[in-house]
């Protein structure tokens, strides 16, 4: 098809609709019906132009112009309280619902290693002895040691802000690293359960390991939870962009970009609880089974919200996906 010829045939058409939008709201019912049917055919021109005839220029224009038309047409939306409700009670438990076929596996499987690590560290000496001199590693696991006092070696309200803002981070670069075919996603993964795996294993062979699972259940449950959660979103989105399903790959890009993106802020508050209970609960007074039976109904809380808020709302066909009016347009793909 030659360019040229498009362009005379429908300039007219490009033109009307540029100086309807230059008249705002000025306009009589017949001209809003004949805007809203230029908007829909300049929408079909810049999907033909895009797919069959890659011009800069042409497209740069056609993409401002349906632009300009589609605010007129469907109006400016404002995020409001009704907004962060809707995304707290079924956008973000959905987004986390629909992808547990993918946090789920990750999190047993970093468990494992974690446990792995944390038993071949225990039980070899020599790996112990690489990790640290025999004085430090008794400093780090004896009673009162760097272990313990790690949860209240600075005031409660930091200590929660800081291990928050480092969590949250962690989060955010799992799910926005996840593009790149996931593989940022496995190493901070991996690091993690290193971390976690030392400190099982250090502790199993100093004899202590019940009071490492006493300092880190109550606020790890949920920490991890989140971690993997992130992770897994993270894995999913590397997936599609090997395999994208039915769909385009740019448009299931989009589609999971934006509810990880979503998940990301939802996440954030999930990894705030955890870490106002590392912060207050876990260092506290309170007996062992106190702690760690805080913990558990904090997890029990959490599922219990995605399976619940977010299988109801992934059922009624939420996708954890911005609402439809939010969303950009989706056009037409020329045969």
């Amino acid at each position: 098809m030659d360019l040229d010829v498009y362009v005379t045939a429908h300039r007219a058409e490009w033109e009307r609709l540029d100086h309807l939008l230059r008249r705002g709201g000025k306009l009589t019912g017949a001209e809003a019906d004949e805007l809203v049917a230029l908007y829909q055919r300049t929408a079909t021109h810049l999907s033909i132009v895009q797919s069959g005839l890659p011009d800069p220029m042409l497209t740069a224009r056609l993409t401002q112009l349906v632009a300009r038309a589609r605010a007129t047409v469907t109006g400016t939306r404002r995020s409001s309280w009704r907004d962060a409700a809707r995304f707290l009670t079924a956008g973000f438990p959905a987004a986390v619902y629909r992808s547990r076929h993918w946090w789920i596996p990750t999190a047993v499987l970093s468990t494992l290693l974690a446990v792995l690590i944390g038993w071949w560290i225990g039980t070899h000496p020599e790996v112990q002895a690489s990790i640290g001199a025999p004085a430090e590693l008794r400093e780090m696991t004896r009673p009162g040691g760097q272990y313990e006092t790690y949860y209240s070696s600075h005031p409660a309200a930091s200590f929660a802000a800081r291990v928050w803002t480092n969590n949250a981070q962690a989060a955010a670069m799992c799910l926005v690293l996840g593009a790149f075919l996931g593989i940022p996603v496995l190493w901070i993964l991996f690091l993690n359960m290193l971390n976690l795996g030392v400190g099982i294993g250090l502790m199993t062979s100093a004899g202590r390991l019940d009071v490492f699972l006493g300092l880190i259940l109550p606020h790890g449950l949920l920490e991890l939870t989140a971690v993997f959660v992130a992770a897994g979103t993270g894995l999913r989105l590397g997936w599609t962009v090997i395999e994208p399903g039915p769909t385009t790959r740019r448009a299931a890009l989009a589609e999971r970009g934006r509810a990880a993106l979503g998940m990301a802020m939802g996440l954030a508050l999930v990894l705030f609880v955890s870490g106002l209970i590392e912060g207050f609960v876990t260092p506290s007074g309170l007996p062992t089974w106190a702690r760690v039976t805080i913990g558990i109904a904090a997890e029990l809380a959490f599922l219990a919200y995605v399976y619940v808020l977010g299988g109801r709302a992934s059922h009624a066909g939420d996708l954890g996906d911005l609402e439809e009016p939010d969303r950009n347009a989706t056009l037409p793909t020329a045969a």
